[in-house]
């Protein structure tokens, strides 16, 4: 049941603005996977595409498998709390989140970048088994390389989860974040194929700066959305 449209559209629309800060970290990942490939599937567009989106596709089975971790740990902690208790602290939570991730990209808090070393004894575990796959030259290679690819310590990735955390229940948190990384995929894909535009878009510190902004604005704007009663049978 999705219960929270305004949730999903701002994971949506996080996931979609915050790839300009994501294409400066993953843009070099994929950069190494398109390398990687055969020339001949390097060569010809659309082979190409299959490769970007089956590594796509396995990162957005990360982020969802994780959300719905996040949701659950969340749940647990509601149901520990009190309902309506617990709920209204989630969602302040849920704010708290989301203004820090606008301030994270508008770059005025560099302290938030720290949240970033969280995932880094993870990934230590996970980079050489993604070294081993390259090069990628079959799709479940791809689509493996995107799994792992999914548990990269980036910040951005933690400040949705946690925000996934607030979702309410499993199914909810797993969207939070399937939506985040369908907003990310616009990008991503396209950066398999003209980089430097984007990298160029993605470094401007003043495009980062709006989008940030408009993160902050929409937080602040969800709290005088009235909250859906969750009917519990």
């Amino acid at each position: 049941m999705i219960n929270d449209p305004v949730t999903l559209t701002s994971a949506f629309l996080l996931g979609f603005f915050s790839t300009m800060h994501c294409i400066g970290m993953c843009g070099g990942i994929i950069g190494a996977l398109s390398l990687s490939l055969p020339v001949d599937i390097r060569n010809s567009k659309p082979r190409l595409f299959t490769f970007v989106l089956s590594y796509n596709i396995g990162r957005l089975l990360s982020y969802s498998l994780a959300g719905l971790i996040a949701g659950a740990v969340g749940t647990s902690v509601l149901q520990s709390a009190g309902f309506d208790q617990g709920h209204a602290i989630l969602r302040m939570i849920g704010v708290i989140m989301m203004v820090a991730i606008g301030l994270y990209l508008t770059g005025w808090l560099p302290q938030l970048a720290s949240v970033e070393k969280i995932g880094i004894p993870v990934w230590k575990r996970l980079e050489p088994i993604g070294r081993k796959l390259v090069p990628v030259a079959s799709l479940p290679k791809a689509l493996a390389y995107g799994l792992i690819w999914g548990w990269l310590p980036c910040g951005l990735v933690y400040f949705v989860l946690i925000w996934a955390l607030t979702a309410g229940n499993a199914t909810q948190g797993a969207l939070t974040m399937l939506a985040f990384g369908l907003g990310t995929l616009p990008t991503l894909i396209t950066a398999g194929f003209m980089t430097s535009w984007i990298t160029r878009f993605a470094h401007s510190t003043r495009a980062r700066q709006f989008v940030g902004l408009l993160i902050i604005a929409m937080a602040i704007g969800s709290l005088f959305i009235p909250m859906e009663h969750h009917h519990h049978h």
